[in-house]
Parts: C-alpha cells; structure tokens; sequence
C-alpha cells in the first residue's frame, strides 16, 4: 500500500489529479491495516485549514485530524483490529461483495476481477485480502489517477471503475463505521471517506 502521503486533500500546492490520487492512497493505508506510527505522526500535523473557506472536505477532514491528535497509536491500533479483525466474524466487513450481495466472495467479486484483468491488473499474491477489500479499490483507483499507462490511467476508467465497484456500497460501510459504539477515529475517517466518496460522485457525473 502507498506510504509516501501528502496530507492535505486540500492543498493548492497539488493539481486536482495528484491530490486525489493522495487521498486514495491514504484511505488505502488506513483501511488495510492500523496506522503506522510514522503515519499518525504525519496526520496529527496536518494542515486543516483549505484554502477556500468553507470547503466541502474541511470539516470531515479536521476531525480525522483532531481523533488523530486526542487518541494514542496503541488506541488506534486497537480500534482497527476491533472493528476489522480478530477471529471469525469482523465486527465491520471491509469487503464490496458483503454490502452488494450479502455474501463473501460472490459474484462481485466475479465481476471485479473480470474488470481488473481487463485493465491488466491483478492481485499481489502477498495481499492477504480479496480484491474486493476497501483498500485495494481504493488503491486501483489511486492507480487509475496517477499511473502511467495513459490507455488505462484516465477519467474514462475511472469513472466506470468506480461507477461499478466503489459507489454502490461505499455508503454503506461509512454508515456501519458511523453508527458503531467502538468507531472513535474510523468513524471519522468514515465521515471524510463518505464525504469524498460524494465529491467524486459529482465529478465523474459531470463528466457524463
């Protein structure tokens, strides 16, 4: 997953494109696996301010920023593997199939991969997770934004990637993260995955 994060989705030292390919690559970082500390450290000095009042991702960021600042890492650490993992059943599934389908590795999944190759793209055997896994999409669509491979990196596969794969059941899992009694600091980062989700929704609709 990406580590290298600049971490202020609203800097207007970044174009648009690398600055959402940014955050994908945080949301990728944070969904696969509890924070490094290095990580946390660079969130808890993270510009909060956008530079135009106001902006829609200002708040839900701040308050990413702020869990950041008021929890420890063991805390946060802790939090991720109540809500993710453990043994048997997680108390929040992380995986597109669940939400669309009801079910681990169904017919989502299916698809998915079908698309994936269809990119030339495949899962890293060293993944302990299914492609469907929130931080693999959220990494492809990094991947989409910022790759180099012009045929595959572009608005046009980005908009039908995440027309198929992220926006049917994002929603849904922000909504588990926020409405659950243990989420401190991921349902912030729910708030702000939700907020951008709806950012990006807008952007590729104008696109059609």
């Amino acid at each position: 997953m990406t580590s290298a994060l600049n971490l202020d989705p609203g800097s207007a030292a970044l174009d648009e494109e690398t600055a959402r390919a940014e955050i994908y690559g945080l949301l990728s970082t944070l969904f696969y696996q509890a924070p490094e500390p290095a990580l946390l450290a660079q969130l808890r000095v993270a510009v909060t301010e956008a530079p135009a009042p106001g902006a829609y991702l200002e708040a839900s960021w701040r308050e990413v920023v702020a869990r950041t600042r008021d929890m420890s890492d063991q805390a946060i650490a802790d939090e991720f593997t109540a809500l993710f993992g453990g043994v048997g059943k997680p108390e929040i599934y992380l995986f597109g199939s669940h939400y669309l389908s009801g079910f681990l590795n169904e017919k989502p999944l299916v698809r998915l991969r079908d698309d994936l190759a269809s990119l030339g793209l495949g899962r890293d055997e060293a993944m302990r997770e299914t492609e469907d896994h929130m931080a693999y999409l959220c990494e492809v669509m990094r991947y989409l934004i910022a790759g180099d491979d012009v045929a595959v990196a572009n608005l046009t596969q980005q908009s039908a990637f995440f027309a198929a794969h992220l926006q049917p059941w994002v929603s849904a899992l922000c909504d588990a993260l926020a409405n659950h009694p243990r989420a401190v600091f991921y349902r912030s980062l729910a708030e702000f995955t939700a907020a951008y989700v709806g950012v990006e929704a807008q952007g590729f609709d104008l696109l059609s």
